[in-house]
């Protein structure tokens, strides 16, 4: 079954609890796991009954395996999770999405600033979330900025200020920049946006309601009009909002598997509200079960991400699973408060399981619509092809501004569609400005010049452009070296350019192809096309934009962050610098005679 001598090797095994790696041929690690009891759990990968049939890939494909003691089983659920997140085992169950969840931040300033934050939480202040998505943030930011007029701008910005903004004569700041507003009634409004996010949105109407009245008795119809529109629009945002009943905080995962594709939806309740939902589709080995699937889920979602503070006092399971206990134990741990897992719910509850669980199955049933299209798409390009298989494809686009800035892109589709993992960019340089021709000779030599895996070489190389762009492809391969040869196919625009009159051409362009315009395959073939076109663009944007926001002093060699704040700040500011003669220069820290020359000429234009 495996060439891997384990018999000696489990002679050598302890009991202790700790976590093991399972290296292949290659040193690769495919497989990394946890055991109570090192010794009892490695053995039962090496029975002779094992009707698992990815149990018995993984263990036809080990070549050695390597142990890690750990204290308890707790300290191996998360060492466990840490060698997953680094390695990327093919036989793990990968969940892919570990960015970092979006906050409110309130500063800790005089007139403190509410913001999106996403990352380290090193500012002083106060952060509210996390929310499960940047949108959520941005929506809930939008509504308080018409309720609460608390300013949302860069510090840099607010310190500029010499007269009010825009948001000050829309009503959505009190101007606090320039005096518009005392510091008690600034205070007043913050303490309702920090009462507003923790939950407490009816005791702030309470509040709203007798200032309105107050200001009503006192014939200030201005100010009490002031309050109603913010009662007005509360009571709207609260009618938007979904009230979590009794629970204050509460994850509720919802679970579906159907077609070899698994759906694990959460449901995330915060201060008595739904702050939204997040659907994750994890990378599962095949046969994989339904206990391992959610237990790993759980591991990598809480423990993996090190964004331990989203984790809920209470998550509700859609069933009992093995681990239940010592996944309990070390969200305990890592979170340093007591979490609680429930299954088997009702009430309150049962409604939100339910909700997440409909919540899964319809993306599940999504998702694999799509699938069953780009399956579609896939088949009809190998018939239009004459190609037995498709496992992997690339295309090229070449984006700039009258060759200034200039961008080559690479998008890889493989038998899932557009795989973004794989997609890189190319700054070109060295070239003549506007070759479009050298910059593809230039992106072709980056992506492929020292490419010794023949795993990654595509199956087909699409190329945004006509016979020039191809044959450059094709001089480029004549050389090649692998025994796999990619095919090269050109993707010509029609004579209006308009979508659906493509032509392909292969062959350096002596055979063409045309596909039907409502054939799946050519849909296929524009959504590549687009797609790297769309990536290049974005990527000659981004550098132009750079370009453009970039400090003249950073294009001097030598001229670090360290001399570049020591020079702006010694000669007050950029004018400063720009303004001044070699002697001046020669007097900031840090900037030698020579230094002080090579500036000035920079500067200047000189040679």
């Amino acid at each position: 079954m495996t060439e891997f001598d384990y018999k000696p090797f489990l002679k050598t095994l302890t009991t202790e609890p700790g976590v093991y790696r399972m290296y292949d041929v290659d040193d690769q690690v495919i497989y990394v796991g946890k055991a109570k009891n090192l010794k009892k759990r490695v053995s039962s990968y090496f029975r002779s009954n094992i009707t698992d049939s990815k149990t018995r890939v993984l263990v036809s494909n080990i070549d050695h395996i390597e142990v890690t003691l750990t204290n308890t089983e707790t300290e191996a659920l998360l060492l466990e999770n840490n060698l997953i997140k680094k390695y990327q085992p093919r036989y793990n169950i990968l969940l892919r999405d570990d960015k970092s969840y979006p906050y409110i931040f309130l500063s800790a300033h005089q007139h403190p600033r509410l913001a999106f934050h996403r990352g380290s939480r090193k500012q002083k202040g106060e952060y509210f979330g996390p929310f499960p998505s940047s949108a959520a943030v941005s929506e809930s930011l939008r509504l308080m900025q018409k309720i609460f007029p608390v300013r949302q701008c860069e510090d840099a910005y607010y310190r500029a200020r010499s007269r009010p903004c825009l948001q000050y004569q829309l009503k959505r700041c009190s101007g606090p920049c320039v005096g518009k507003v005392s510091d008690e009634e600034y205070q007043e409004q913050v303490g309702m946006v920090r009462q507003f996010l923790t939950g407490r949105s009816q005791d702030v109407i309470s509040a709203l309601v007798e200032r309105m009245e107050t200001a009503s008795m006192s014939l200030d119809f201005e100010k009490a009009a002031k309050h109603r529109d913010q009662i007005a629009l509360l009571r709207q945002m609260q009618e938007q909002q979904s009230i979590a009943g009794n629970f204050a905080e509460l994850d509720v995962i919802g679970y579906e598997q159907k077609n070899g594709l698994v759906t694990i939806h959460v449901l995330m309740i915060r201060e008595h509200k739904v702050l939204g939902t997040k659907t994750h589709f994890p990378k599962v080995p095949k046969d994989s079960g339904a206990d391992e699937v959610l237990t790993s889920f759980i591991g990598q979602y809480y423990i993996s991400t090190g964004n331990h503070s989203r984790i809920a006092k209470e998550i509700v399971l859609p069933f009992e699973i093995e681990e239940g206990s010592a996944l309990e134990a070390a969200l305990t741990q890592v979170s340093k408060r007591k979490v609680n897992f429930k299954c088997n719910v009702r009430g309150e509850r049962a409604q939100y399981l339910a909700l997440a669980n409909k919540n899964a199955q319809n993306s599940i049933e999504v998702k694999q619509s799509a699938q069953d299209s780009i399956t579609k798409r896939y088949a009809k390009l190998k018939a239009v092809l004459g190609l037995s298989d498709i496992q992997r494809m690339e295309c090229f686009d070449i984006s700039h501004t009258m060759g200034e800035n200039t961008v080559a892109s690479c998008v890889v589709f493989d038998g899932q569609g557009p795989n973004n993992r794989e997609y890189r960019r190319y700054n070109v340089t060295g070239i003549t400005p506007g070759d479009d021709y050298a910059a593809m000779d230039f992106a072709l030599n980056k992506r492929y010049g020292k490419m010794s895996d023949e795993a990654k070489v595509p199956d087909i190389i699409f190329i945004d452009g006509g016979k020039g762009q191809l044959g450059r492809a094709e001089s480029f391969f004549a050389d090649w070296q692998l025994n796999k040869m990619p095919i090269l196919i050109g993707v010509a625009k029609g004579t209006s350019r308009k979508p659906g009159l493509e032509t392909l051409l292969i062959d350096g362009g002596r055979k063409t192809v045309n596909v039907e315009s409502d054939s799946p395959a050519l849909h296929l073939i524009q959504h590549i096309r687009d797609e790297s076109h769309r990536f290049a663009i974005a990527g000659h944007r981004n550098k132009r934009q750079k370009q453009r926001t970039q400090s003249v002093l950073e294009e001097i060699e030598g001229v670090g962050q360290k001399r570049r704040q020591a020079l702006l700040k010694f000669l007050g500011g950029m004018q400063g610098v720009k303004s001044a003669n070699i002697h001046q220069l020669k007097q900031v820290p840090g900037i030698s005679p020579e230094m002080a020359e090579k500036i000035f000429n920079h500067l200047h234009d000189k040679a």
